[in-house]
């Protein structure tokens, strides 16, 4: 008798705005070998877009409203509750625009994954586009790195380029930029699914052995 499959690691997304890294995850994830499921994605915001290109994918959605919660904490505590009754093996921070607090991050650590659009530790926070231009930096980029307590600090896995052009605008180079984001994501959550990324004390296993730099896609 031939045993049923093991069941596949299940990923919960959370996302703030229009999802399109969600969609890129949920698109690879429609492929036949993708080591992953993605069973629920969750929204700060109730009009937000990743909620119906969830809906369009038959995933289950929610919604924890953070104008609902008199704090962080409070907010932070009702988002917990409603990922662990879903119960992932990882967590997909996918344009989710709020920061966490130490014990949420705590309570997942390992098991969350973050993109960031430069190439950290350069430029954490926000405007990162306006920031590489106005430094007339000539690469710019994405990063993918586990949730710490540190904000944008916690460990890089991969990182992907983009050539800054002379003509470049803010808006211009965050296009670009993301179309990295859609590439790069899923690749890393699917190291993840496949056991190959592990967080470490002090840095990135990566298939058992230390990432010593993060994994680099070329300049496109």
């Amino acid at each position: 008798m031939k045993a049923d499959p093991a069941p596949l690691p299940t990923i919960l997304v959370l996302a703030s705005g229009s999802g399109t890294n969600l969609q890129a995850l949920i698109d690879a994830s429609r492929d036949r070998d993708f080591p992953g499921d993605i069973v629920a994605v969750g929204c700060n915001k109730p009009g937000a877009f990743a909620l119906e290109r969830a809906a369009q994918a038959n995933i289950k959605t929610f919604v924890i409203n953070h104008k609902d919660y008199g704090s962080r904490e409070e907010f932070d505590g009702a988002l917990m509750a409603e990922i662990r009754r879903h119960n992932p093996d990882l967590i997909v921070l996918a344009g989710f625009m709020r920061i966490l607090t130490e014990d949420f991050v705590r309570a997942f650590r390992g098991k969350m994954l973050n993109i960031h659009p430069s190439l950290l530790p350069a430029y954490t926070g926000l405007n990162t586009h306006q920031r590489v231009l106005e430094a007339g930096d000539r690469v710019h980029g994405v990063s993918i790195h586990f949730v710490t307590e540190e904000l944008d600090g916690g460990p890089v896995i991969a990182q992907a380029e983009v050539a800054v052009q002379e003509n470049d605008t803010p808006d211009s180079l965050a296009e670009r930029v993301q179309q990295q984001e859609h590439v790069l994501y899923p690749i890393v959550v699917r190291w993840f699914c496949e056991g190959r990324i592990q967080l470490a004390s002090d840095g990135v296993l990566f298939d058992g052995a230390p990432l010593s730099q993060p994994m680099r896609l070329p300049a496109s």
